[in-house]
């Protein structure tokens, strides 16, 4: 049921901006990285991966490239607490998408979402749109305009 609400909610999201025309949705899984890159013919690094974690009682986004692993000491001294990922459950109750799905859009009042500068060497990249089917292709000005971003980190290896 989360997978078809949050696409529908990115839908709208875009729609605000008259940008709904560039979701693409696909008819094979884009769950992750691998699945994501194979379905848009684009190298895997370009997938922006959200990733899910627990802040001060509070749900947060970071956006890294699809090559990108968490450095646990970097992510520590950003954000002063150990790097614990969201379970499936939570990252649906407390981001607004499903495991899959995970992107910056549209996401759950409150939750703070981050940019990870292992992005910032690609012109454009693809965040998921809400489904395990879904992507869209941003360039770095349009990711940090629609994420609603609170800043850029370095928080990966």
């Amino acid at each position: 049921m989360g997978n078809i609400m949050s696409i529908e909610r990115v839908k709208t999201y875009f729609k605000g901006y008259g940008m709904e025309e560039r979701i693409l949705e696909f008819d094979v899984s884009s769950a992750t990285v691998e699945l994501a890159a194979a379905a848009l013919h684009c190298e895997p690094e370009r997938i922006a991966k959200s990733l899910s974690f627990m802040v001060d009682g509070h749900g947060i986004l970071v956006v890294t490239a699809g090559d990108a692993r968490i450095d646990n000491s970097k992510y520590k001294a950003q954000f002063r607490t150990k790097a614990k990922m969201l379970s499936k459950e939570e990252a649906e109750t407390l981001i607004g998408h499903a495991v899959g799905g995970v992107c910056p859009f549209a996401v759950n009042e409150g939750v703070d979402v981050y940019l990870d500068v292992s992005l910032k060497r690609f012109e454009t990249v693809f965040p998921a749109c809400g489904s395990s089917n879904s992507a869209i292709e941003l360039t770095i000005p349009e990711l940090e305009k629609y994420s609603g971003y609170v800043g850029w980190v370095d928080v990966c290896k």
